[in-house]
């Protein structure tokens, strides 16, 4: 009877256990943090240096070449990574260990991976709240400014003479623009990286820009230097001066630091509606 009991204490107990996550992504890292479980986070990848106790976490390799024998050495119970890795979560699988494949290219699916780590974290009303929160922050951009086409530029381009990359309706600032009350200046069908030319960038006339280049003083640029191309071109952001540089780390990662985004881009907008 007692060894049932006992048997019964350790079935428990491992259920009850935190999870020893090894998280693969950026995004996925700062979501654990937010939750309340950067405890539970035994090691994550090289471009995962936020919050500052991340840095000190244990690497497993890059974003795209994360090792696995790294992975494994480090007995982790659960690999949570985003879709790019889907063939190594196979791998890992194999080996015992749970996995959790993270969709986070829309904004529905950036809210959805907040709730799904949340359940995976035991921290589901800690998820609910930062979902609200960023809800509340796209609701209160609608309606600054009204069917307007907003061009979002990736990259530090100094140069226009380049391919320019831009978001189309592949990811989840279409969705912000969208929800805005405004329009994506590019229209496309393509489930690819949207590439322009200098030419595509004149025929699509957006109202206003949003340049989207994190670390532009780390680089040695400026706000100015990014802009500066852009000025004189026969488009209307150039026309009445409502080109943007978003230059934080945070612009591009669809955590809960979407957030931060989405209180900047208000600002833009908000600006843009004096001009």
């Amino acid at each position: 009877m007692l060894l049932k009991v006992l048997a019964a204490v350790l079935v428990w107990g491992n259920l009850c256990a935190a999870e020893r996550i090894i998280a693969l992504s950026p995004a996925i890292n700062e979501t654990l943090y937010a939750l309340g479980a950067g405890d539970q986070i035994i090691a994550n990848t090289e471009y995962c240096n936020y919050p500052m106790e991340a840095k000190n976490k244990p690497k497993v390799g890059g974003y795209f070449s994360p090792s696995l024998e790294k992975i494994l050495s480090l007995s982790p119970t659960m690999v949570i990574l985003q879709e790019n890795n889907a063939p190594l979560a196979a791998k890992i699988e194999k080996m015992g260990i749970k996995t959790r494949i993270i969709k986070i290219d829309t904004y529905p699916s950036i809210r959805e991976s907040i709730f799904t780590m949340g359940q995976i974290v035991g921290k589901e009303k800690r998820a609910e709240a930062i979902v609200s929160e960023l809800d509340h922050k796209l609701r209160v951009l609608r309606g600054i400014v009204r069917n307007q086409k907003i061009l979002m530029v990736f990259g530090h381009n100094t140069d226009l003479s380049k391919s320019i990359y831009v978001s189309g309706q592949n990811l989840y600032f279409d969705d912000l623009i969208r929800e805005s009350g405004n329009v994506n200046a590019l229209q496309s069908s393509r489930k690819g990286q949207p590439v322009l030319n200098l030419e595509n960038i004149i025929a699509l006339n957006p109202d206003i820009i949003i340049l989207l280049a994190p670390n532009t003083k780390e680089r040695g640029l400026t706000k100015e230097a990014l802009i500066a191309p852009w000025r004189h071109l026969p488009i209307n952001a150039a026309k009445r001066g409502k080109i943007y540089v978003e230059d934080q780390p945070y612009s591009s990662n669809p955590s809960q630091r979407l957030g931060l985004f989405l209180d900047d881009m208000r600002g833009y907008l908000l600006d843009a509606a004096r001009r």
